[in-house]
């Protein structure tokens, strides 16, 4: 007789389209043993890139959403799913969403609710009830998700502050439901942290009932990719330092281009070339990005890229791709398709007016499309001195300035408390702020893909460092179809 293990096995191999790896057989057969076990309600999945796991992790959905019931027998299109789809970012279940063809959300948005605001006027969001029952929940690029948010006078607080922790609580609120997080432990971790927390064992294990499942074989037909061989060298090199304390020599990085189209080496002399068939010829200018190490260098970047290839002579224009780079809680009362702007997410740029001078700073009122979140739009008072800015966002004296600034505007309020209150409310001290967004940061770029990535070389050293190597990894891995490497030196190759 056959097993429930076994059934769903046979199910999620019935709905695999392609040829399996011995790694993919093995990864349906422990995702079935794990939906049918009594032992463990958390599956960690580490998959690194080029072995199929999102080929893998469809035919699961696939499998498992088949069965579900019909809600209402009137209406037989309507089905209950079993399967609900997470990731940390918008544009990370925006990529999750497209390769298991469901609506996937944020972790944000499935897990929490306002609950109210506070005396310091951000919002405060407890951890929803979790009514439902036999469901399985799968998370995408964990290796994003953080331990300790942290809380202040200055951000509003998500639960207790730990995604990780919030997260595994609201699925075992559930009846009966689990959890399967999937990353790839060879990606940077969440900033400040050495490793990921929810793809390390000796974390993970700490919550109990936890199974793990690994990736590691690459896919047949990914092994003429240049982009993926030069992925997998680099994740060997990083397996090889648990300590993560050795020290490589720029001429044993041994990348390689050679019989790979792919991947195209190119100097600074050939990059305008490169990004205008980028741009408008193989690509668009939405699906291809500059990834930097540093804000300093995607400065230098965004100017030559707006003067030499869009010509823009005015400070925003119409159609300008643009970056959020710290978290915003304000003006969303009339957009329910968002909790919150997050740090990190892409907006392009609808229409701009009422530019004025206050607190030392430049604001204006922007309508922007966030094309993440199904081109839903905000309009919003957005500050323009991060535009340019070396720093990642407002520097600690710009901010200061702008809160004391704001703050004597309502000095007519009598208590602290309600002057407190007002300044958090205020749309000036809310304002969005915005970076240019046609090149960007490799931390800022996780969790998304695109077409086409121009990697600027990162390493100006004779000696490369696990986080060196774990920083191009995730780079590399960013790019789907093409990657740019720009001024590499010659040592870096075999």
């Amino acid at each position: 007789m056959m097993g429930a293990g076994d059934f769903y096995y046979a199910r999620f191999r019935d709905c695999f389209n392609y040829e399996l790896t011995s790694d993919q057989d093995r990864l349906l057969r422990e995702i079935a043993d794990f939906i049918a076990c009594d032992d463990a309600d958390i599956l960690v999945v580490n998959g690194y890139a080029g072995t199929g796991k999102t080929t893998a992790i469809a035919a699961v959905i696939d499998g498992l959403n088949d069965l579900r019931p019909v809600q209402n027998p009137d209406k037989p299109d309507r089905k209950e799913e079993i399967c609900l789809l997470m990731a940390p970012t918008g544009r990370a279940a925006k990529v999750l969403s497209s390769y298991a063809r469901k609506p996937a959300s944020t972790i944000h948005k499935s897990i929490y609710r306002q609950k109210s605001v506070g005396a310091d006027g951000f919002g405060q969001f407890s951890l929803a009830p979790n009514k439902l029952s036999h469901k399985l929940f799968i998370v995408d690029e964990v290796s994003l998700i953080g331990i300790d948010a942290g809380s202040s006078a200055s951000t509003a607080q998500f639960g207790t502050g730990d995604l990780l922790r919030d997260l595994v609580e609201f699925v075992r609120n559930g009846n009966d439901c689990r959890l399967i997080l999937i990353g790839d432990s060879a990606q940077l971790p969440p900033v400040g942290l050495d490793a990921s927390p929810a793809l390390s064992r000796e974390y993970m294990d700490g919550f109990g009932g936890v199974r793990y499942a690994s990736l590691t074989e690459v896919v047949r037909q990914q092994k003429t990719s240049g982009i993926l061989w030069n992925a997998t060298r680099l994740r060997k090199r990083i397996a090889s330092d648990s300590a993560g304390t050795e020290i490589i020599p720029a001429d044993r990085l041994g990348l390689r281009t050679d019989g790979f189209d792919d991947v195209v080496r190119i100097t600074g002399g050939e990059l305008l070339d490169a990004l205008n068939s980028a741009y408008f010829s193989e690509y668009s200018k939405d699906d291809a990005v500059v990834l930097c190490r540093s804000n300093k260098r995607a400065n230098r970047y965004n100017a030559g890229i707006r003067a030499q290839i869009f010509y823009n002579e005015e400070q925003l224009v119409r159609g300008e791709k643009l970056m959020i780079v710290k978290n915003c809680y304000q003006f969303l009362e009339h957009v329910p398709e968002l909790d919150y702007i997050a740090n990190g997410d892409i907006a392009n740029l609808v229409s701009i007016r009422n530019h004025e001078e206050r607190y030392g700073l430049h604001f204006a009122e922007a309508r922007l499309s966030f094309p993440d979140y199904n081109d839903v739009e905000v309009v919003a008072k957005v500050c323009l001195d991060t535009l340019e800015s070396e720093a990642a966002s407002l520097t600690y004296e710009q901010q200061n300035q702008l809160y004391n600034g704001v703050m004597e505007d309502y000095s007519d309020l009598k208590t602290k408390r309600k002057r407190y209150a007002a300044v958090r409310e205020d749309l000036f001290y809310n304002a969005l702020q915005l970076k240019y967004a046609n090149a960007i940061t490799c931390h800022k770029s996780q969790g998304g893909q695109w077409s086409c990535v121009f990697i600027d070389n990162p390493f100006w050293r004779d000696e490369l460092t696990l986080d060196d190597l774990k920083w191009l990894y995730t780079a590399l891995t960013r790019a789907v179809d093409k990657v740019y490497l720009v001024n590499f030196k010659d040592e870096y190759f075999q």
